[in-house]
């Protein structure tokens, strides 16, 4: 029997892939007929970047609190989270946009605020800048920094989109807090993110094997030594100074025999000012004084943007959130480097995100710790994120290639999620939700 057909009812229409897409940097990679930047495996990236610099700076940004079981979790967790694709939708074009605070994004990735860049390559935050400029992720710039605030936003530019996170100085040093808003509003950066888990700095074993701290050189520092208000503070400081000659000495003499070789001896003699007012700017922001949820009035009064608090890891802490009047939280636990044996910060989502409480609020949730793939920027979007942080990974891919590197590293993770969003059969970011997951329990035996 042979079946007539119209030609014509074959012509149906269709959609053409968007040549701009993300995922169109997978096209671009295939055609150009020869190998990318450098590898485009997330655990490659980790041991590129660890042949690039000295063991300790690489260590700084690897290692974890304590066991380092924190980490291990975040990792863990992703796993555990099986994605369930849809077979036959049409997501040839595909929506990856996403709206904060007011703002449209074209995609869910925020650059983590990662303090220290300078440790890793040369150009530090202003070659991380440029990338999220050129790629478009909005960058979240750490207090802990080794470029000024000034300076990053010019490498970031007009089209850059910036966020200004704080390592919240010690109370009696709020003045130094109305300078650092002060200059971050004048500087266009939009939304406050407050980071709540590092008043005290973790015990990290990695660093400590080696006395490895780059706060004590200087390095991290130059936000507070930029800062005329923390200036102008520090040598009154130092003109009230009434120890005598022979105890200043003695000091200096301390610090020299602290590094142990003559090389250390003559580092720390030629930097002695610098080491000081260091020291200084660490008391300042890592002091060991905790802060408390009153607190948090203040910075509404002096910051007029949104206000993101870092570290929740709780329901009880994200309704704390919602009665002080806070934008948003990001459920992290700072990539495993604060609380050893702590939830994995996935997990700390899910709870959160199902509880009706949050749901009915207005409560922006934003995550970070973990993520290393498309698929995890899935995981955590379906389970009701509404943006992910990365952390370590473009860390590395600055330590590999500087700018280039970061853009490389941002490019693979926004192609990933874009592919596998439309392997999922979905249209949109707006389309994922918890029924897109299946949940793998651990057996207990």
């Amino acid at each position: 029997m042979t079946t007539k057909t119209n030609p014509s009812e074959w012509n149906q229409p269709y959609t053409e892939p968007d040549p701009y897409a993300f995922s169109a940097y997978q096209r671009e990679v295939y055609s150009s007929l020869r190998a990318p930047l450098f590898s485009t495996k997330p655990l490659e990236w980790e041991s590129l970047a660890r042949s690039k610099v000295p063991a300790p700076n690489f260590g700084y940004v690897y290692g974890s609190a304590s066991s380092g079981k924190t980490h291990e979790a975040n990792i863990a967790a992703f796993d555990r989270y099986r994605l369930r694709p849809s077979m036959l939708v049409n997501a040839t074009r595909r929506d990856m946009s996403i709206e904060l605070f007011g703002t449209k994004y074209k995609s869910p990735l925020l650059v983590a605020p990662v303090g220290v860049q300078n440790i890793m390559h040369a150009d530090a935050e202003e070659a991380t800048a440029k990338a999220c400029r050129n790629v478009g992720v909005p960058m979240i710039l750490s207090s802990a920094a080794t470029r000024t605030i000034e300076q990053v936003a010019a490498a970031n530019g007009d089209g850059g989109d910036r966020w200004y996170q704080l390592y919240w100085p010690r109370p009696q040093w709020e003045d130094v807090t109305v300078s650092l808003l002060n200059r971050a509003k004048a500087d266009g950066y939009k939304v406050l993110v407050v980071t709540l888990d590092t008043f005290n700095l973790a015990w990290r074993p990695t660093d400590l094997d080696t006395a490895y701290l780059p706060f004590i050189w200087g390095d991290g520092c130059q936000i507070g030594h930029s800062d005329p208000v923390f200036s102008r503070r520090y040598e009154e400081i130092q003109r009230q100074d009434t120890r005598s000659y022979g105890e200043k000495l003695a000091e200096l003499w301390t610090m020299l025999k602290r590094p142990g070789s003559a090389y250390g001896a003559v580092r720390v003699l030629t930097n002695i000012h610098l080491l000081q007012k260091s020291r200084a700017w660490l008391d300042v922001l890592n002091s060991g004084t905790y802060r408390e949820w009153k607190h948090l009035d203040i910075l509404k009064k002096l910051w007029d943007g949104p206000i993101v608090l870092k570290g929740i890891q709780t329901v009880g802490d994200a309704h704390r959130a919602i009665e002080y009047g806070m934008d948003g939280i990001i459920v992290s636990n700072h990539g495993g480097r604060q609380c050893d044996g702590a939830i994995a910060s996935l997990d700390a989502l899910a709870e959160i995100a199902a509880d009706e409480t949050v749901q009915r609020s207005n409560l922006t949730l934003l995550f970070d710790s973990g993520v290393r793939t498309g698929s995890d920027v899935l995981k955590a979007l379906a389970l009701g994120a509404k943006a992910v942080c990365i952390g370590r990974p473009y860390i590395y891919g600055l330590a590999i290639r500087g700018q280039e590197g970061v853009e490389h590293v941002l490019k693979c993770l926004l192609a990933d999620t874009d592919n596998m969003l439309g392997n999922m059969g979905k249209k949109s970011l707006r389309d994922l939700s918890r029924h897109d997951l299946q949940i793998r329990f651990e057996s207990k035996l």
